[in-house]
């Protein structure tokens, strides 16, 4: 697996059903079609999407960010730079939370705030998840489980669930 398997999965959530091509969501993600291709087939081993590779195995999917991404796709947040909040520090995580000094954001020189850089999952996502809000809040969610603190995983737990699962 590569973070940005990841990163295509949850844009395949992000769209709610709504039909998609490969072509899609290579642009909305700014990443090749091809690598929208080999994701999928990496995905599609790892039992997280359907043998016809359109449909996302939400309930693996699940298992998979709560109990392996720390692991897989671990993050040290690094120095204080300018960029795109995440994790508990965006939507809906914060809303939850007094985040206080602990602010992570992807770092971007055309970002608002101030905080600890974290790494994304990808290199194009601060530049995209302006567009996109329901997948600007699955990628903060994914990211409070790489880098967050009991009480953090817990919320994100529950808002995982809730956009996944539909509980």
């Amino acid at each position: 697996m590569r973070p940005q398997d990841i990163v295509v999965l949850l844009k395949i959530v992000a769209y709610n059903n709504k039909e998609w091509r490969n072509i899609d969501v290579a642009h909305d993600i700014h990443i090749s079609p091809s690598e929208v291709s080999e994701a999928l087939n990496r995905c599609k081993i790892a039992g997280l999407i359907d043998s016809k590779k359109r449909k996302v195995n939400l309930n693996s999917f699940y298992e998979f960010i709560i109990y392996g991404l720390k692991y897989v796709f671990p993050v040290e947040p690094g120095a204080v730079v300018k960029g795109v909040p995440t994790a508990h520090s965006a939507s809906p995580i914060k809303d939850y939370i007094a985040a206080g000094n602990d602010i992570y954001v992807w770092p971007y020189a055309k970002g608002t705030v101030r905080g600890q850089a974290i790494e994304p999952l990808y290199n194009t996502l601060p530049q995209i998840v302006q567009q996109d809000d329901i997948f600007y809040e699955l990628l903060a969610i994914v990211d409070t489980f790489r880098v967050g603190r009991v009480r953090e995983i817990n919320i994100a737990t529950e808002e995982l669930k809730k956009r996944l699962l539909n509980d």
